[in-house]
């Protein structure tokens, strides 16, 4: 009995030193700041001068909303036979009529992947995971619809 207590705390022990770690696909504010420089600087820039106007660049959740979002992937695809669903990120436009300058600024919207287990290997997951059409996609914010509705946003992250 007491080496299956010493294993309890072994794996106890081990799960709290993971949960403490960075994910591995963390990327420096040196890194994000480029990569929204370089988004400002080639796709900002152009598309200020096609739509007239600055388009929405950065897009706010709260980690609270996000997780809430994420559980219910996760139930709703274990439902499913779904193992190991994902998220893929969808770039998208409002229609000029739902915003409130009539500007039809830019979105993000996370759209649920995933395939029952054995359809495309082990579990199901696999980075081209077919959209998962049967889970609702996620768009709007605490605001109603993102903060990056027609407010623009503010900077470049890690900048105030």
């Amino acid at each position: 009995m007491g080496k299956d207590l010493q294993k309890k705390k072994d794996k106890k022990k081990d799960k709290k030193i993971k949960k403490k770690r960075k994910p591995e696909k963390c990327i420096s504010i040196e890194e994000a700041r480029e990569l929204h420089d370089n988004w400002c600087e080639h796709r900002g820039k152009h598309l200020k001068a096609c739509l007239g106007h600055d388009d929405a660049k950065d897009f706010w959740w709260s980690v609270e909303e996000l997780q809430e979002y994420l559980k219910y992937v996760k139930r709703e695809s274990k439902k499913q036979g779904i193992l190991n669903p994902g998220i893929r990120v969808y770039l998208g436009a409002y229609p000029k009529s739902k915003c409130n300058d009539d500007r039809g600024y830019s979105t993000i919207f996370f759209k649920p992947t995933g395939a029952p287990v054995g359809s495309l290997g082990k579990g199901g997951g696999a980075p081209g995971q077919p959209d998962n059409d049967g889970i609702s996609a996620y768009n709007r914010g605490s605001s109603g619809a993102g903060s990056g509705s027609g407010s623009g946003g503010e900077g470049a992250p890690g900048h105030s």
